[in-house]
């Protein structure tokens, strides 16, 4: 179901009421029904995911179901530094309600839908892993069944555990991979302990792209740049996810799976402004920001600043429009 966000969430340092120079994302931000939308193009939509259902139902640390209340207040105390005329709105936050993962995923997907059909670019703040499948509803009931699309995943796990009891925040792209032949799969940051040697073979018998951990560091961006820029010109439509379990520990703690081998956020950061600024890519996910297990609001204002990135970048780059 979703539910509209406590405007109070949206709090920060005012330093000037009119000079929009001086504003920051509490300032500018706009609250609007799901319902009610109309097309706005150059306009970001926030949505949000409370659901851990499929982080428990994977044996891990519970919760990231606060993680988009938390991503907001320290969204809210950034600068907004995009021109009048280009809007970020609010539509509110979906909740897992009754443990039924499956029922919160097709909301978010038909939000997501939504938000898409009325030429917007989704921001989805996770939530648990498990957003990346109501991610994926949404993009793919917008674009329609013979569109391809690729997922781009920063991520240290590849999250392709069979899911024939239950699906989880481990199962996701196994879903999407066997159930969707239009779709395919690049993960980047894999951490090769991180991971079982069957879920190694299991990438590779379904296709999917994947860079290690080890290899990425920025000497080598040029050829994670080209690595990237090739899979998505083999799509018609890309959109990115973002697990924070990817980042080292030391920057990222507040997370389900810690990463002592994990990446650094610069190496992140530019993945994200890489993604997000081609014309392809309709839309961001963060996932797996547990607040409870965080230190000093560390990982909440990592993932704060990243998505900031994503929407900075989508404001500045070419508006995505299915229909041309």
């Amino acid at each position: 179901m979703m539910k509209k966000v406590n405007p109070n969430v949206w709090t920060g340092r005012t330093d000037h009421i009119d000079n929009r120079s001086s504003f920051r994302y509490h300032q500018i931000v706009e609250f609007e029904n799901i319902d009610a939308c109309k097309p706005s193009p150059a306009t970001c939509a926030i949505i949000g995911f409370e659901s851990e259902e499929g982080v428990r139902r994977n044996n891990g640390r519970l919760g990231a179901g606060k993680a988009p209340d938390a991503l907001r207040n320290e969204l809210a105390k950034l600068p907004w530094k995009m021109p009048e005329g280009q809007r970020l709105v609010d539509l509110g936050n979906i909740e897992c309600l009754d443990n039924n993962l499956e029922k919160a995923q097709q909301q978010l997907g038909d939000a997501i839908a939504v938000a898409l059909h009325n030429d917007m670019t989704p921001i989805i703040l996770g939530g648990g892993h498990e957003t990346a499948y109501g991610h994926y509803l949404g993009v793919r009931k917008h674009v329609g069944k013979e569109a391809t699309i690729g997922i781009i995943n920063i991520d240290a796990h590849f999250d392709l555990r069979p899911y024939d009891e239950q699906p989880s925040s481990g199962t996701m792209f196994k879903q999407i991979l066997e159930q969707d032949k239009k779709s395919s799969y690049f993960v980047a940051g894999i951490q090769r302990y991180g991971n079982t040697q069957e879920l190694f073979d299991r990438a590779d018998a379904l296709g999917v792209t994947y860079v290690y951990e080890e290899d990425m560091h920025i000497g080598k961006m040029d050829s994670l740049t080209a690595d990237l820029e090739k899979f998505i010109a083999r799509h018609d439509f890309v959109f990115l996810t973002l697990c924070m379990d990817v980042l080292n520990a030391a920057f990222a703690p507040g997370v389900s799976a810690p990463s002592p081998f994990g990446l650094d956020p610069a190496i992140v950061r530019a993945i994200i402004k890489t993604v997000t600024s081609h014309d392809k890519t309709l839309s961001f996910d963060i996932s797996e920001v547990n607040p409870i297990l965080d230190e000093n609001n560390r990982t909440v204002k990592l993932g704060a600043y990243l998505t900031n990135e994503a929407i900075t970048s989508f404001l500045g780059g070419t508006l995505h429009d299915v229909s041309s």
